[in-house]
């Protein structure tokens, strides 16, 4: 099994839902995973680059708007905890 970024290990017990961002210019698009917390962190990793962390915001309303500013567009859908845990 492959080991996760130390930031990313520490939310596999606390996450609440995980969402997909794109950016759709490049090819192959640019894919980044939001990944919110129980109380409201989110945590943006890089799927790409061994899921590193990208950054980190207080609350879902800053994450969204650093990704709309990069022109990101959220993939419709979201990963929900408890529908798996």
């Amino acid at each position: 099994m492959q080991s996760l970024a130390p930031a990313l290990e520490k939310q596999a017990k606390t996450w609440k839902f995980i969402e997909l961002w794109v950016d759709p210019i490049p090819f192959p698009p640019k894919v980044l995973m939001l990944v919110v917390d129980h109380d409201g962190r989110c945590n943006v990793f890089n799927p790409a680059a061994d899921y590193k962390l990208v950054v980190s915001h207080s609350n879902y309303q800053a994450a969204q708007e650093w990704f709309l500013e990069d022109e990101y567009e959220r993939v419709k859908g979201k990963l929900l905890a408890e529908e798996i845990m």
